[in-house]
């Protein structure tokens, strides 16, 4: 089996986020760029079932521009055997569905991180699914292959169901998929140089959304030190400040 795992290019995660031109473009300069989280998590999940035999070959994938193959790189050096990423700039989850599906469509197994930590918009993995006409399974927390099945696991309210479900398949993955996210060491940083980037030209697709501005949240109100043996004044502030009693 061949699986393919969707990159996503995002800012450091402890990243302060600024915006330009009145609060309507985000400000990358200085931003470090990471892989999605759990992304990572997918890649790190296929390194394993390669690892134990199940697959052949993992490629990763994304659609962004040149700025962005320092992270397909990254994944590369984590262990992936090649990389595609689709020339044009991530704006829109259908735009970015549309492109990938045009990659896509010859995988076995195809994993999407549940969201991506920039935006948050949950819906590549099950556009891209619909797109495909492919299987689809959301809130995937484990992932294993007997016999050329997946048997995957997912999380519901109050337990785990366990699927067993025939490729080609999307699984939308989330936290528990694996437990740590690999770290590229030095041999794989520097075979990494060596594997095939393809780049590939994006199809001619419309966006569907467009940001028209953005907004901070507004900053912390300063935190109120309560003396331990003052009860009467916790309760007060958790009444008339916090108003949660």
């Amino acid at each position: 089996m061949n699986i393919l795992v969707l990159i996503s290019n995002v800012p450091d995660t402890t990243t302060k986020i600024r915006f330009v031109g009145d609060n309507t473009a985000f400000d990358d300069i200085g931003i470090q760029w990471i892989i999605n989280p759990w992304d990572e998590l997918a890649l790190t999940r296929a390194m394993e079932l390669k690892e134990a035999g199940e697959i052949e070959k993992i490629t990763v994938a994304n659609v962004g521009t040149k700025a962005t193959e320092p992270t397909l790189r990254k994944a590369l050096a984590v262990g992936a055997d090649e990389a595609i990423r689709i020339n044009a700039e991530a704006n829109d989850a259908y735009f970015v569905a549309k492109q990938l599906a045009e990659v896509a469509s010859d995988y076995d197994i195809i994993l999407a991180g549940i969201e991506a930590s920039d935006y948050n918009g949950s819906a590549v993995g099950g556009m891209l699914a619909e797109i495909l006409d492919f299987n689809s399974v959301s809130a995937v927390s484990g992932l294993n292959i007997e016999d050329g099945e997946l048997i995957v696991n997912r999380e519901i309210d109050g337990g785990v169901q366990i699927l067993t479900i025939g490729a080609p398949v999307v699984c939308i993955v989330q936290k528990g998929i694996a437990k740590e996210p690999r770290i590229p060491a030095m041999r794989g940083i520097m075979m990494a140089r060596k594997k095939p980037l393809n780049v590939v030209d994006p199809v001619t697709v419309e966006d569907r959304t467009s940001f028209e501005s953005f907004e901070l949240p507004p900053p912390k109100a300063a935190c109120i030190m309560v003396e331990e043996d003052n009860a009467q004044d916790l309760i007060t502030l958790l009444h008339e400040e916090a108003k949660v009693i």
